[in-house]
């Protein structure tokens, strides 16, 4: 949520501004602005909407200048108007922020009545603090760094004055910034897509860090002025990884890339010999598997629903309890947990606040932790004791897919390496490699239908309430794909163990809903035929995923998507598949921003 970039060098600014917003538009936002400084003089031109609006307006008011930053906002404090987006001025200074400034009240009365406030956000507070302290400060970075030992929140953030063209100073606390390094120009962003083209050498701001960036040079220093040292990385994204590839939007490609990413994930960390896995970044000595008495596993939205995947597989493969939290809710309560339990962190980005903040709880605990995340140098990734990268590429399309399928394998990995290492027998250990080998090509085979499953979309994309239903671990499945619907069609859909049909739910079943029913082959086949009998009976319109060759669910629907038979441990990552397709698809024939939903961002980086 939120987009950050900043531009100090030899070139014009505002291109390498609008380039880096419109990479970021994926975050999810509801306005945009830039300002440039052009000498002496702060030029700000921002509207709400797309960038698309601003792009409109700056070719009437075009901005100068080589110094420069951008924003595109999710709005907190405030609605999504023009007056309210960033960047705020105030004075001479002008300021880009993500996060949320707690104490901005306390601090509006202390500024006194004196000052104007043009926007409702808690943003320009901070920027009038700065302006004051810049009166005095010897320098901007002073009047930053005096500015921020005031403040209680959160932020990434990006100062300018137009009477220092020759720099921008940056901070952060819990919100991600990183700097990108070019020999005649520095850059700042909150996500690293915004650089790409321009430099691949990044630092990556830790809390409580400012820098002072100059063209092609910078410093950071602590809340106590003390210069701090960092290792300069070199980031792997490409160009063309964050592109469409033709087709019509990110989620299609995403989705159409697993049998690739599910490779790559797999990659190098299947020991068929041996039925297990080598995950060396789990940084855990093998002995140490015995003492693990439990997991305990923190995310937020479809990473929870990973988790909840996760779990079933875990507890089956290493005879272990499995805990899955809702990283906002295990934050705030009083969990009782182990110090011998494994704590599994599940984040895409790496920098999910409450993921974050859960993380650091179990840190406090003396609970070890391992990452499951997909940004290489996000916080989760840096902060960890161990972890696995998903290495599913950029997910650029707000809903999540490739990222979710990656996040299950990443679990099923480090089941069979504790599983082995336990009582995992060696047997059932190969079987389930030779599960994970097939199934790219299995996943292949699936989205070869994707024509039958645009069809059925269609077909259905009418209903306006929707109920996903399944067993075991299609459950998790059902709820995942009942998320997706939400998030990408503005369905109403919910998710239920096809067992609790009775106990509730069958109240809604009439001809204005539409039931997603998960029923391949699997040792609970027959428990779920009596759930579709009691649907059909009540009218419901089915939509029914089963296993090949299973004829006999045509008596119930003419919606059958059919999926390859496979293993247990991989039938529920081949389940979902086609609900990613069919949500997809629903999207399209209903006109929604498929890649930007509505309300949504792709990086929830405040509470």
């Amino acid at each position: 949520m939120c987009g950050i970039v900043g531009y100090i060098g030899k070139d014009k600014a505002l291109p390498v501004l609008v380039n880096g917003l419109r990479r970021m538009e994926y975050r999810g936002y509801d306005s945009a602005g830039v300002a440039v400084v052009d000498h002496g003089h702060m030029g700000i031109v921002k509207r709400p909407g797309k960038i698309a609006n601003l792009v409109e307006a700056l070719e009437e008011h075009p901005l100068e200048g080589h110094l420069g930053i951008g924003h595109t906002r999710w709005a907190t404090h405030g609605i999504p108007n023009e007056l309210n987006a960033h960047p705020h001025q105030a004075g001479h200074i002008a300021i880009i922020h993500n996060g949320i400034i707690e104490n901005f009240a306390s601090i509006k009365e202390q500024l006194g009545s004196g000052i104007k406030y043009l926007s409702d956000t808690d943003t320009e507070v901070l920027a009038q603090l700065i302006a004051a302290e810049r009166e005095t400060a010897p320098s901007l970075e002073a009047a930053v760094l005096a500015a921020l030992l005031q403040v209680e929140g959160t932020f990434g953030l990006v100062v300018i004055d137009d009477r220092d063209p020759g720099k921008l100073v940056a901070a952060r606390r819990g919100s991600p910034l990183l700097l990108g390094i070019a020999p005649d120009a520095t850059y700042v962003a909150s996500d690293a897509a915004a650089i790409i083209g321009y430099t691949d050498r990044v630092v990556y701001l830790e809390d409580d860090e400012i820098a002072v960036c100059q063209a092609g040079k910078y410093e950071v220093i602590d809340f106590e002025a003390q210069a701090k040292d960092h290792e300069e990385v070199q980031i792997q994204l490409e160009l063309a990884a964050i592109e469409k590839a033709g087709y019509d939007h990110f989620l299609l490609k995403e989705i159409m890339e697993q049998p690739r990413t599910i490779a790559d994930t797999l990659r190098g960390r299947l020991d068929a010999e041996n039925g297990t896995s080598h995950l060396g970044g789990l940084n855990l000595a093998e002995g140490s598997y015995q003492n693990i008495s439990r997991f305990l596993t923190v995310a937020c939205g479809t990473a929870y629903y990973s988790g909840l995947l996760g779990k079933y597989f875990l507890e089956r493969m290493t005879g272990l309890p499995v805990d899955v939290e809702v990283a906002s809710e295990f934050r705030y309560r009083e969990p009782v947990v182990s110090e011998h339990a494994l704590g599994m962190v599940v984040s895409q980005s790496g920098e999910t606040a409450d993921t974050l903040a859960s993380l650091r709880e179990m840190q406090r605990r003396g609970i070890r932790t391992l990452g499951l995340v997909n940004v290489v140098g996000s916080s989760v990734a840096r902060e960890v004791d161990g972890g696995i990268y998903l290495h599913a590429g950029p997910e650029i399309s707000v809903a999540s897919t490739k990222a979710y399928t990656s996040q299950v394998l990443a679990q099923l990995l480090i089941g069979l390496q504790v599983g082995r290492a336990r009582s995992l027998s060696v047997r059932d250990g190969k079987a389930i490699v030779a599960a994970l080998e097939a199934l790219p090509a299995q996943v292949q085979h699936i989205l070869d239908q994707h024509d039958k499953i645009r069809a059925l979309a269609k077909k259905l994309s009418h209903f306006n309430n929707a109920m996903y239903l399944g067993r075991d671990t299609l459950y998790p499945v059902a709820l995942e794909g009942a998320l997706k619907l939400k998030e990408v069609a503005y369905i109403h859909a919910e998710a239920y163990p096809a067992g609790e049909l009775k106990h509730g739910p069958i109240a809604m079943i009439d001809e204005n809903l539409l039931v997603v029913f998960l029923h391949p082959k699997n040792d609970l086949y027959d428990k779920s035929q009596s759930s579709l009998e009691q649907v059909r009976a009540r009218g419901g319109q089915l939509l029914i995923v089963g296993t090949e060759g299973d004829d006999t669910l045509k008596q119930f629907s003419e919606h059958v998507i059919y999926i390859p038979e496979a293993n247990p441990y991989t039938q529920p990552l081949l389940a979902n598949i086609p609900l990613q397709l069919f949500a997809y698809y629903v999207a399209v024939e209903r006109g929604t921003d498929v890649d930007q939903p509505r309300n949504l961002a792709k990086s929830v980086t405040v509470e």
